[in-house]
């Protein structure tokens, strides 16, 4: 019926629904299973989906190694509940701000054998709608059950995120003069998958023809905007729309990647770990994220929207040079930008420097 929602929209809505402590179901074949997002399960939801010992809590074999959960599964474990689990139990087993306090969560029983696809679709889905990557899995009796009790239903043949990932309409774009750089315009783009919109800043007029001075920036609205100084995000922010401003031509994408593609509210969690000591990548694995969970084949998109087909490349990130490349993005130029040292960044830069490759 051409009212009836995409796979893309049924995939927002299984987003949103998670977001809201709702489950979603999965099917795959003639199997069904109930997701539900830890973090914001309730309950009476919790204690529904728990009934008959059927269920099991899914998580990152990131976060499993920290457990010392056995992941079985490659990618993933899948954790069997024990006799009398409450909601508080999983939600501890989810959420690491409590492990040094209260180390003792286990030992784990983990399963092995089976197939795992619907599984890894709902720590793909939670890791999408920017929750704690653990989610709450029963096995369900039918797609049309599901249905009956009103909850959302995807098919993992047609409702899987595209290879080529999503595709982005120009909405509008505005003059915007800038205090670093007065010949602005601003562009909005929005994904066709419901999800975050994105940012080009355009300085002057660039040369479509002409490699442009580009950079890819991530949103951070803790060194964006209060100017926090556990970051050098802000100070790149200003120097890159600065040096374009001076040059009289550039693109600043600001893709809305909040830390590293985990969300604000895993980033603060992940702000907690570090004041526990730990460093930014083992923050993230305790959370149960890899080192870096952005997708920047949404920057390529958005460049070949605007007519740019080859950059000089604003970046401290060889990784985002080859990201670009892989994109078909042709980067001419490496254009290094060193700003925004501080004693109390130093050994965040460190940990970027020796672990994510940075040049710094």
């Amino acid at each position: 019926m051409p009212l009836s929602p995409t796979p893309a929209e049924r995939r927002a809505r299984a987003r949103a629904d998670l977001r809201m402590g709702l489950p979603v179901c999965l099917t795959q074949g003639g199997a069904a299973a109930l997701v539900a997002a830890v973090e914001t399960l309730g309950p009476v939801r919790f204690e529904q989906l728990t009934a008959g010992g059927a269920a099991v809590m899914v998580v990152t074999a990131r976060r499993a190694e920290t457990l010392k959960a056995r992941a079985y599964d490659g990618d993933l474990a899948r954790i069997e509940l024990p006799p009398g689990a409450s909601l508080g139990w999983a939600q501890a087993v989810a959420d690491p701000v409590d492990d040094l306090s209260e180390p003792m969560k286990g030992p784990f029983r983990t399963a092995r054998g089976g197939d795992v696809a619907l599984h890894r679709a709902g720590i793909a889905l939670a890791k999408e709608a920017r929750l704690l990557p653990a989610v709450l899995f029963h096995p369900w009796e039918s797609a049309q059950a599901a249905r009956a009790e009103g909850l959302t239903v995807l098919d993992l043949a047609t409702d899987l995120p595209r290879e080529e990932g999503a595709r982005y309409s120009h909405v509008v774009s505005a003059r915007l003069p800038m205090a670093l750089a007065e010949a602005g315009r601003l562009h909005i783009f929005r994904p066709d998958d419901g999800a975050e919109e994105h940012y080009a800043v355009e300085i002057g007029q660039p040369d479509r023809a002409a490699p442009v001075l580009a950079r890819l920036h991530s949103a951070c609205f803790t060194g964006d905007l209060l100017g926090s100084l556990k970051c050098d995000c802000g100070p790149q922010l200003r120097g890159a729309l600065k040096e374009m401003g001076e040059a009289g031509a550039g693109v600043l994408l600001y893709l809305n990647q909040e830390g590293r593609g985990i969300g604000l509210a895993n980033k603060m969690r992940a702000y907690a770990l570090q004041d526990q000591g730990f460093d930014t990548v083992e923050a993230n694995h305790r959370l149960g994220f890899e080192d870096d969970e952005r997708d920047f084949r949404i920057g390529a998109a958005l460049l070949r929207e605007m007519g740019f087909g080859a950059v000089r490349l604003m970046t401290n990130n060889p990784a985002k040079i080859e990201m670009m490349r892989a994109q078909g993005i042709e980067v001419t130029e490496r254009v290094p930008l060193k700003v925004g040292h501080n004693e109390i960044n130093a050994g965040y830069l460190a940990t970027k420097a020796a672990k994510s490759g940075h040049l710094l």
